[in-house]
């Protein structure tokens, strides 16, 4: 047991590491690298499954608005690692779903339900933005990491449990309600870290490519009036859309800023 502690110390002292442009330390077992493979997999899987949307306006103009947020993103956060504009993928998957997503390497979808949204470029560069800060953040490595820790804890305390005297019953609720505790305490939590994150980098990234930050706010209040029922923000992986709104609001001046010296 005692070797482990000190093996598992030293993997945090190794995967320690911060975010661009918030400065937060986050740690690392799993590289943005090591996961690219993998995401290159599921991405070519959605487009055979969904299927790439037809509309080629859609598909320029995501790509365009792309290529302006990453060069805007690289030069903002050299040391992000992202790879260069002609690597990353843009595509607009046929779907009605107001959605859209990042994967580790650059791959980056967006439903034709959500592109149909968007009153201008501004706005459309909030979302690729807030996209692109996920990768740059390595929010995809950090969840797994995150997950590897949560399940070698639940492992560690289900063999404790086993040298117990507890009967088998209270054993398998105990380790229920560890595995529940750490949904709401640890993983749901870092997860809504995580899109407020990407929210705050993503406003940096678009004014840094010229586009208004103002337009984020403009984006969530659409959303917002889409109405549709939403779990208790405590339950959610993502904050609610007024939670959004206030902090996009209260973070503007810097992006403001940003973006005045950069029009």
């Amino acid at each position: 047991m005692k070797h482990l502690l000190v093996f598992s110390f030293l993997l945090i002292l190794v995967g320690c590491t911060t975010v661009p442009e918030t400065g937060r330390s986050q740690l690392l077992l799993i590289s943005n690298e090591q996961l690219a493979s993998a995401a290159a997999n599921q991405y070519g899987e959605l487009k055979k499954e969904l299927g790439l949307s037809n509309n080629q306006q859609m598909r320029q103009r995501l790509n365009r608005v792309g290529r302006d947020v990453v060069i805007a993103a690289r030069e903002r956060s050299p040391d992000a690692g992202l790879p260069p504009p002609e690597e990353w993928e843009f595509e607009v998957f046929k779907s009605e779903q107001v959605n859209a997503f990042a994967m580790p390497g650059g791959y980056i979808g967006f439903y034709e339900g959500i592109m149909t949204k968007f009153e201008n470029d501004d706005q459309l560069a909030a979302v690729v933005a807030h996209e692109v800060a996920h990768v740059a953040a390595k929010h995809g490595g950090e969840r797994v990491s995150q997950q590897l820790l949560v399940q070698g804890a639940l492992v560690g305390g289900a063999i404790g449990l086993g040298y117990s005297e507890m009967d088998r019953n209270t054993q398998v609720a105990i380790i229920q309600g560890l595995g529940f505790g750490a949904q709401l305490g640890v993983l749901l939590p870092y997860s809504r870290t995580h899109e407020n994150e990407a929210d705050y980098m993503g406003i940096i990234y678009m004014a840094e490519a010229g586009y208004d930050p103002r337009a984020a706010v403009d984006f969530w209040l659409i959303m917002q009036s889409l109405g549709g029922q939403a779990p208790p923000e405590i339950l959610s992986t993502h904050p609610s859309n007024e939670t959004r709104i206030r902090k996009l609001t209260e973070q503007m001046p810097a992006a403001l800023e940003i973006y005045e010296r950069n029009r």
